[in-house]
């Protein structure tokens, strides 16, 4: 009698990449209703405060010293908005993620790709592409939309000139980059309302307390912040004026900010790793 065996070989460990595990994060994302209306009032918020600085401005000219007539800055007026649209796509990279801890659905995603770092990386890159795209559309549309409001005498800026297009470029990539740390932010707190507070007091509070401390300290702390970074990126006729805190260039800047977002999604990816979701 022959006995006849066979050998079943172990199943393949799925192999997952990256493009693919973007794929399905941006199903997640575009079919959440939050990241609609969030998209949709960082446009509408951006475009129309810039649009309504822009029109202010008109009727203000004829009352503005000439000091501040030389150093009018009409790319930086129509990027006004940017002050809201921060905000708006700060809360949206905040519930990218924390919305699925406080859903629970996080355990399921995290049973459907074990690998932690890349779930985190794809949701990262998934993100950061759709902050970049509607950062660069609202920014290029705020310009357009303001200086089309400026009239004379009031000047205004056209994307030709020296630095405009850089600050226009900029603005879209503050934001973008700015939404990446608000990922961070929750990655690392897994908690929205605890992680939007993290935003909120870099991007506001820190900004609002400096004036208590003394000048020199003011000077070394504010060129770092967020705020400051992203003011700096978007203007084209930097005045240092008296009293005024000293800043980084826009490409510096831009640096120390993905620093802070690289740094951010580091301990978060860390944490998602060592922890239990």
């Amino acid at each position: 009698m022959t006995l006849i065996t066979t050998t079943i070989p172990a199943p393949r460990a799925p192999h997952y990449s990256l493009r693919g595990v973007m794929r399905s994060e941006w199903t997640k994302m575009r079919s959440v209703r939050s990241t609609t209306w969030t998209l949709a009032l960082t446009i509408v918020l951006t475009v129309g405060v810039g649009l309504i600085a822009a029109g202010t401005e008109n009727g203000h000219w004829a009352h503005v010293s000439a000091s501040d007539r030389l150093t009018f800055d009409p790319t930086n007026l129509s990027l006004t908005g940017l002050l809201v649209g921060q905000l708006t796509i700060g809360i949206l990279g905040v519930l990218v993620i924390s919305a699925e801890y406080g859903t629970g659905t996080i355990r399921a995603s995290l049973a459907a790709i074990p690998n932690r770092p890349l779930f985190l990386a794809a949701k990262a890159a998934t993100f950061a592409l759709v902050a970049l795209v509607v950062g660069e559309f609202v920014s290029f549309v705020a310009f357009l939309v303001g200086q089309a409001i400026i009239s004379s005498p009031v000047p205004h800026a056209s994307i030709g000139q020296a630095g405009v297009l850089r600050a226009v470029v900029g603005g879209g990539l503050f934001l973008a980059v700015l939404g990446l740390l608000a990922l961070g932010l929750g990655s690392i707190v897994r908690h929205t309302a605890g992680a939007l507070a993290a935003f909120v007091g870099v991007l506001l509070i820190l900004p609002a307390l400096l004036p208590a401390f003394p000048t020199s300290v003011q000077h070394a702390v504010s060129k770092f912040l967020p705020t400051t970074i992203g003011s700096a990126m978007t203007t084209v006729n930097p005045h240092l004026g008296k009293g005024a805190s000293p800043t980084f260039s826009p490409w510096t800047g831009l640096l120390i900010l993905a620093a802070y977002a690289a740094c951010a999604l580091a301990i978060g990816g860390w944490r998602l790793v060592r922890r239990d979701a």
